[in-house]
């Protein structure tokens, strides 16, 4: 299983970026994340600034949102919709899509949820329950 650091997950968004933006050819998985970073203007300037995004702190007492964290749980929501896992998780996102208004927004509430189970998984030292997971999705609709 790959586990990359908190380094290399900041330098795959900052490098697939700049592929990006200058117009080079991306893998699926650049792909993927570009098309969710482009929904993400906030993280532009982030992200041009590799070095910069490597040295900066996100913390709950500073309020902000880690945007690698967030644009890696719309990687891994979208990974777990284009192979149905937990079964029934793609047809809860259409729905909610339909429901929010966009695909996008239904992640974000997605988000909310797949945080919530794992902090739960975290602090109960247990693996993260896909059932639990699917029941606070439903909730959603």
């Amino acid at each position: 299983m790959f586990n990359p650091t908190r380094e290399e997950v900041r330098r795959f968004f900052c490098d697939t970026w700049k592929k990006k933006t200058g117009d080079q050819i991306l893998t699926p998985m650049e792909t993927l994340a570009s098309d969710w970073m482009a929904e993400h203007p906030e993280y532009h300037a982030l992200l041009a600034d590799p070095e910069g995004a490597i040295a900066q702190d996100y913390t709950p007492e500073r309020g902000e949102t880690n945007p690698f964290l967030h644009l890696s749980m719309h990687l891994s929501i979208s990974e777990q919709i284009s192979i149905d896992q937990p079964p029934g998780i793609k047809e809860v996102s259409e729905k909610l899509a339909k429901k929010k208004g966009s695909a996008h927004e239904a992640q974000h509430a997605m988000m909310e949820c797949l945080g919530q189970v794992m902090w739960e998984a975290q602090r109960e030292s247990r693996p993260l329950s896909p059932e639990k997971y699917l029941e606070a999705l439903q909730k959603l609709i």
